[in-house]
C-alpha cells in the first residue's frame, strides 16, 4: 500500500475505480449471451480435474434455468473445496458459447448460502499489484472513507454550480448505486467526478501561485550595468559586454530575440529570482539569447553556469560561446563527467575564483567539488531532461548573502550578512508548451517565446516511406553527397537486440559504407553513438562538421544541439519507435543552411494507431507548437513534463484535452481564494498534493 501511495486515510478516500462491476443483479444461465459479462448462481453438479493438454479443473454448475461449464487452467486446493460437489455458489465472468454448450474461464467464484443478498452498490475494481488483492483493498477503503477528513474547506462561492458535495461526490464513487449509468462514471462526466477534478485542477493553480508568491520573498542579485569597480578601469563611459557581444556577432537578432532579451533584461534588473522559461522551436536562436543574458551577469560582476543534458550539446554550447565570448576577454569554463585530472583542476580553480565568467557544462556543473565565486545566473538547456533534484541543486550553488558581495564568496559555511541570494534562473526548451500546459504545470513560470526563424532558414519537406523503399533512399542520399551536401542517417539501436529486431546503428553503418564507398570512392561514413568514448565523439563530429564526412549513421544522442548548415538530408529508420517531440528535434538537425532540406521517416509496419498519429503529424506540420499540441492528445502531458514529474503525476484525475472548462474555472477562483480565504487554500493544497507541491519549485 505504501508504494501505492497509500500511507493516509485521506490517500485511501482518493484511490478511485479504475472501473466497476455490476454484481447487484442474478441472470438465469439460459438467458446469458455469447460475449456478454455475467453473474450466475447455481448448485454445482460436477468438478473434476482433467488431464488435457494441461491439467486443469472444470466443473458444471446448474440453476433452475440450464447449464454452464467453469474451467480453470490455475487452480488450487481452496478452488476445489469452494466448488466441490452440491456446493451453492455465485459466479461472474465472460461467457463463451461453444460446441459443448456454455462456459465461463477463470471466473471470480465465491460460496454462498440460498437467498444470499445481492450487493447494493456497483463493486469498484482498483488500481493495484499482485500483491495486493482487491478484497482487501476495497475494506481499507471503505474502513478509510469512514475517516478521511473530507469535510468541505472550500467556501461555497468557490465550486461551479451543480457540482455535489466533495464527502458524497467521493462516496458516490466508490460505492455507485444500482441504476446508475456505468457509462458516466467511466468517460469520467459524471458530476462526482467534475468535483474531483475541479478540485485538483484548483489545488495545482493554488501550489502553483504559493510557489509564485514564495519566490516573490526570495532575493536574487540585481544584474544590470557594470559593477563600480569595472567602470574605474575602463574610464568615464565603458562598452558593456552586452553591447560589445551585439556589435561583434555575424548577425542581426530577429525581432523576437530582441523582444525576449529585453523580458529576460527587464527580470535580470530585479532583486527577485527570475523564473522563465524560453521556447523556441529547433533553430530560433535560443543559444544566442542565452550569451546575451550571461553577458548581462558578467558585466554586473557575477558568473553564469550553463549546463545540458548530454555532452554533445554541451560541446555545441561551449564551442559556439568561446566562438563569440573569448575574443572579448572572457573566460569560459568547460566541465563534463569525463573532464579528469590536472585539466579538471585547473577549471575548477577558475570557477572558484571567478576568473571563469561563464561556466558550460553537463549535470557536473552540480557536483559537491564545483565551488562558484559568485554565481548570479543559471541557464539550463533541454530543462525537461533533468530531475527535480538535479535543476534545485544548481539553484543552491549561489551562497551569497546580500550585504557581504564580495568577501568569502566561495565559502557555504560564512556568516550572513543578510538574506540568502539565489541565482537567477533560465531554462530553455525546444519542446513549445502548449497552452494548457502552460496554463497548469508550468502556471509558475514566466514564458518568453521564440516564434521567429532567422532569415536563411529553409522549410524542410518531411516523407514517410515503408522500409521497403530503403534503396531508393540510399540512392537519394548518393545524389545530395554528389552535389556536396550531407546526410545524417538515425536509428534506434547501437547493436542488435534479441528484444527489438530493429536495424542498428552498427549494422547501418557498415552497409551505408560498402554501398556507397563503392558508388563514390573516398566517400566517408561515420559512426556515432552515447557509448563511444568522449574523445572518438569528438573526432567524429568535428569529422562531420568539417564537411570531410559525407553521411553520420548516429542515434539519438545528434537530437539536440549538432549544428551542421550543409546538412540537407534527415534518415530517420523505425520512425515510429519515436516519440513526436524526438522526432521533432532530429528533423531540426537539417535545414540550418540555404539548401532545400529533406526529411525521410522510414517506417516498419503494420502500425499501431499512435504510430499513425505521430507520422502523419511530422509529414503534416513543421510548426514546433502544433507539433506539442497534438504530442499533448497522443501522449498526455509526461512528455512535457519530463521530470518534473518526478515519477508522479501531479494531475490523477483531470485530463487537460478534455477539462480546460474546468482548468479555465480553477484559474479564475484560484487569486481570489488566495487574497480572501488563504486558510483555506492552504488546507485545500495540503490535502490534494500534499509533498508534490515541491515538484513545482524546480
Amino acid at each position: 500500500m505504501e508504494r501505492l501511495g497509500l500511507v493516509r486515510d485521506i490517500d485511501l478516500a482518493l484511490h478511485l475505480p479504475l472501473r466497476y462491476e455490476d454484481e447487484t443483479q442474478l441472470q438465469p444461465i439460459a438467458h446469458t449471451r455469447d460475449g456478454q459479462t455475467a453473474q450466475v448462481e447455481g448448485v454445482v453438479r460436477e468438478a473434476q480435474v482433467e488431464l488435457r493438454s494441461r491439467r486443469q479443473l472444470v466443473v458444471r454448475l446448474a440453476d433452475d434455468s440450464g447449464e454452464i461449464t467453469l474451467r480453470f487452467l490455475n487452480f488450487y486446493p481452496s478452488h476445489q473445496k469452494v466448488l466441490a460437489r452440491s456446493q451453492r455458489v455465485r459466479v461472474r465472468g465472460e461467457v463463451r458459447g461453444g460446441f459443448l454448450g456454455r462456459e465461463m474461464v477463470h471466473p471470480t467464484f465465491k460460496a454462498v448460502e440460498p437467498g444470499a443478498p445481492l450487493p447494493a452498490a456497483l463493486t469498484p475494481v482498483y488500481p493495484s499489484s499482485a500483491q495486493l488483492p482487491q478484497v482487501y483493498l476495497r475494506k481499507a477503503i471503505t474502513s478509510a472513507l469512514g475517516r478521511a477528513p473530507l469535510d468541505e474547506v472550500l467556501p461555497p462561492a468557490a465550486v461551479p454550480s451543480g457540482l455535489p458535495p466533495l464527502k458524497e461526490a467521493v462516496r458516490l464513487l466508490h460505492q455507485p448505486p444500482p441504476g446508475l449509468p456505468l457509462a458516466t462514471l467511466e468517460d469520467r462526466s459524471h458530476p462526482a467526478w467534475q468535483r474531483l477534478k475541479f478540485e485538483e485542477l484548483l489545488a495545482q493553480q493554488l501550489a502553483q501561485a504559493q510557489a509564485m508568491a514564495a519566490r516573490e520573498r526570495l532575493r536574487a542579485p540585481v544584474l544590470a550595468g557594470m559593477p563600480r569597480e569595472a567602470q574605474d578601469t575602463h574610464g568615464p563611459s565603458p562598452l558593456s559586454l552586452h553591447t560589445r557581444l551585439q556589435a561583434a556577432l555575424p548577425f542581426a537578432l530577429t525581432g523576437a530575440q530582441a523582444r525576449v532579451c529585453g523580458e529576460i533584461d527587464a527580470d535580470l534588473a530585479r532583486p527577485v529570482p527570475m523564473h522563465r522559461l524560453l521556447q523556441g522551436d529547433v533553430g530560433s536562436g535560443k543559444t544566442v539569447v542565452a550569451a546575451l543574458a550571461a553577458a548581462r551577469a558578467i558585466d554586473a560582476g557575477w558568473q553564469c553556469a550553463l549546463m545540458a543534458p548530454t555532452e554533445i550539446l554541451a560541446e555545441q554550447h561551449f564551442h559556439k560561446l568561446v566562438q563569440w565570448l573569448q575574443p572579448l576577454g572572457i573566460t569560459v569554463a568547460w566541465l563534463t563527467g569525463s573532464r579528469k585530472g590536472k585539466a579538471r583542476q585547473a577549471m575548477l580553480a577558475q570557477i572558484a575564483s571567478g576568473e571563469a565568467g561563464l561556466v558550460v557544462g553537463t549535470h557536473a556543473v552540480i557536483q559537491d567539488d564545483v565551488v562558484f565565486a559568485r554565481l548570479g545566473l543559471a541557464v539550463v538547456d533541454e530543462q525537461h531532461r533533468f530531475g527535480v533534484a538535479q535543476r534545485l541543486e544548481l539553484r543552491h550553488k549561489l551562497v551569497e548573502t546580500a550585504g557581504d558581495a564580495a568577501a568569502d564568496a566561495a565559502r557555504p559555511s560564512k556568516a550572513a550578512a543578510g538574506p540568502r541570494l539565489e541565482p537567477h534562473l533560465l531554462t530553455m526548451s525546444a519542446t513549445p508548451i502548449p497552452r494548457t500546459l502552460a496554463m497548469t504545470y508550468f502556471a509558475d513560470l514566466a514564458v518568453s517565446t521564440l516564434d521567429e526563424l532567422p532569415p536563411g532558414r529553409t522549410p524542410i519537406v518531411t516523407k514517410v516511406f515503408a522500409d521497403s523503399k530503403r534503396e531508393q533512399v540510399i540512392a537519394r542520399i548518393r545524389d545530395e553527397l554528389q552535389q556536396g551536401r550531407q546526410v545524417y542517417w538515425v536509428c534506434p539501436l547501437i547493436e542488435e537486440s534479441e528484444s527489438l529486431d530493429l536495424q542498428n546503428a552498427t549494422e547501418t553503418h557498415a552497409q551505408l559504407s560498402a554501398v556507397l564507398g563503392a558508388a563514390l570512392p573516398g566517400c566517408q561514413v561515420g559512426l556515432l553513438h552515447g557509448r563511444m568514448p568522449a574523445g572518438e565523439k569528438a573526432a567524429v563530429m568535428a569529422e562531420f562538421s568539417s564537411g570531410r564526412m559525407g553521411v553520420l549513421v548516429a542515434t539519438t544522442v545528434i537530437e539536440v544541439g549538432v549544428d551542421v548548415p550543409n546538412a540537407s538530408l534527415m534518415v530517420i529508420e523505425h520512425a515510429e519507435r519515436f516519440g513526436l517531440a524526438q522526432l521533432h528535434q532530429l528533423r531540426g538537425r537539417v535545414g540550418r543552411g540555404s539548401a532545400a532540406s529533406v526529411c525521410v521517416l522510414l517506417y516498419t509496419g503494420p502500425l499501431s494507431d499512435t504510430g499513425k498519429s505521430r507520422l502523419r503529424a511530422m509529414a503534416e506540420t513543421t510548426d514546433g507548437f502544433e507539433i506539442a499540441r497534438r504530442d499533448l492528445q497522443i501522449r498526455g502531458p509526461g512528455e512535457f513534463m519530463g521530470a518534473r514529474q518526478s515519477g508522479a503525476d501531479l494531475l490523477r484525475f483531470a485530463d487537460l484535452n478534455g477539462d480546460t472548462g474546468l482548468l479555465e474555472q480553477a484559474r479564475r477562483v484560484a487569486p481570489r481564494l488566495m487574497a480572501e480565504h488563504p486558510a483555506a487554500a492552504r488546507a485545500h493544497v495540503a490535502r490534494w498534493l500534499s509533498t508534490k507541491a515541491e515538484y513545482l519549485k524546480a
